[in-house]
């Protein structure tokens, strides 16, 4: 069966707690539920896993890349804007990464308009809250299940 991360960064477990004007009353719980049911449709393990931490984030990706996953989805939150380890993280292993941000991070603050994890990664959905997990879950399900390598973005 197709293995996919969902990783979610700091501040995430705050979900439906936090800047509800920005992030929405729904929860990190409720986006986990909400994304194995859909992984369960497109016949996908989906293994949910939040930090605050930046190096426990960092050995969740070489460990889910050792176990055989095929692609992840990741908010970095903040480390997005922060985080050399974190990109060198994900660039260092063989799973096909999508970013996604609930806000729109290109229309928020100047200092988090630029991620540093976006160039490691093969797409960035930002600005489209919980619907742009699962279009990176259907992109993943579609992509990684159809490629013998998880980089070659032409095979669909």
């Amino acid at each position: 069966m197709l293995k996919i991360l969902l990783l979610n960064g700091p501040n995430l477990d705050r979900l439906g707690k936090r800047e509800k004007a920005v992030y929405g009353s729904r929860t990190l719980e409720d986006l986990e539920s909400h994304l194995k049911k859909k992984a369960a449709a497109l016949k996908v393990h989906l293994d949910c896993f939040q930090s605050n931490h930046e190096g426990v984030l960092i050995d969740k990706i070489a460990e889910c890349a050792d176990a055989g996953f095929a692609g992840a989805i990741i908010n970095p939150g903040g480390f997005t804007h922060t985080s050399v380890a974190l990109r060198d993280a994900i660039a260092g292993v063989d799973l096909l990464c999508v970013e996604v941000h609930i806000s729109h991070i290109y229309t928020r603050e100047a200092f988090r308009q630029k991620s540093l994890t976006a160039p490691a990664c093969c797409g960035v959905i930002s600005g489209l809250g919980f619907d742009g997990y699962v279009y990176a879950l259907e992109y993943l399900a579609t992509n990684t299940a159809h490629s013998a390598s998880p980089l070659n973005l032409d095979n669909k």
